[in-house]
């Protein structure tokens, strides 16, 4: 066995230690390179590209918050309400408002029965823009009702029968 001198000195000194130590060389270097310089990571700041420690956009957190806390569905039944003009159109939303999304089945009450009709003709085109607008499987079917009819109880107490409706025929 040959004597060893200098920097294989060092090396064969380093190699025992790190068995001794049972750890693995980490450092792998280019030939010829300062072994400071070879796996330094002194990143305190994000540099030119983007990273988690940059400013984000407040809407992009809050879209994150609510995927965690499965908010979603909950945002999406209220944007159906909030946008209900601009999502059908000034002219239907005048004639028609929301009142109830559960389960995918959005319930609209409509001005007059004419127009409960005209939006049940209507239906596949308002859930397509109702889809296009909040996303789809948001509404799956649309629940038309007709405008209420008009109530006969007057006063605190009632008799119960038809009322004054008895004589009509």
């Amino acid at each position: 066995m040959r004597e060893l001198r200098g920097s294989d000195l060092a090396r064969a000194a380093l190699k025992a230690a790190q068995a001794a130590a049972g750890t693995k060389n980490k450092r792998k270097g280019v030939k010829g390179q300062a072994p400071h310089t070879e796996s330094r990571k002194r990143r305190r700041w994000s540099g030119a590209g983007a990273d988690a420690r940059d400013p984000q956009r407040f809407g992009s957190i809050l879209g994150r918050l609510a995927k965690d806390r499965g908010w979603n569905e909950q945002l999406a039944n209220g944007e159906v309400f909030g946008r209900w003009t601009a999502l059908v159109g000034a002219e239907i939303a005048e004639h028609a408002k929301p009142l109830a999304l559960r389960d995918g089945e959005l319930t609209v009450q409509a001005s007059s029965t004419a127009w409960a009709t005209q939006l049940r003709l209507l239906q596949r085109q308002l859930l397509a823009k109702i889809a296009k607008g909040v996303g789809p499987d948001v509404v799956k079917r649309l629940k038309v009702h007709g405008p209420a009819a008009p109530s006969w109880r007057y006063g605190p107490r009632h008799v119960p029968g038809r009322g004054p409706r008895d004589t009509y025929g």
